[in-house]
């Protein structure tokens, strides 16, 4: 059964930093290309970050472009996402899933917000 479980996310400040972590299993996590989503409430989900199985390659959306970084570590089943210069528009529930169709199931997320 495949389980993603992610972690991290907390209150920061503007212009602080987080980093989330998702935990994988149920599935060859080293086959699968990675990605990041987010949901802000009202809106759709919305792709933020991906990473190739290798990790060679990795996309941003152009809203976290050079303040986001992915990264994975497939010894551990683990994908990562480092958020620096956070903004209030960055609040959202973050969520980990494989780059492929369909979707596995969903996690439960983990809550991101950016407020003083």
């Amino acid at each position: 059964q495949v389980q993603l479980v992610e972690s991290g996310g907390d209150l920061v400040q503007p212009g602080g930093s987080l980093r989330l972590s998702c935990a994988a299993s149920g599935f060859t996590f080293s086959s699968y290309a990675m990605t990041w989503y987010r949901q802000a409430p009202g809106k759709e989900r919305e792709l933020v970050a991906a990473i190739s199985s290798g990790a060679g390659s990795t996309n941003y959306a152009d809203s976290v472009k050079g303040r986001f970084t992915i990264s994975r570590d497939n010894a551990k089943n683990a994908v990562y996402l480092q958020m620096n210069s956070l903004k209030p528009e960055d609040t959202a529930v973050y969520y980990c899933n494989a780059a492929r169709v369909p979707k596995f199931d969903w996690g439960q997320g983990t809550q991101v917000t950016v407020s003083s």
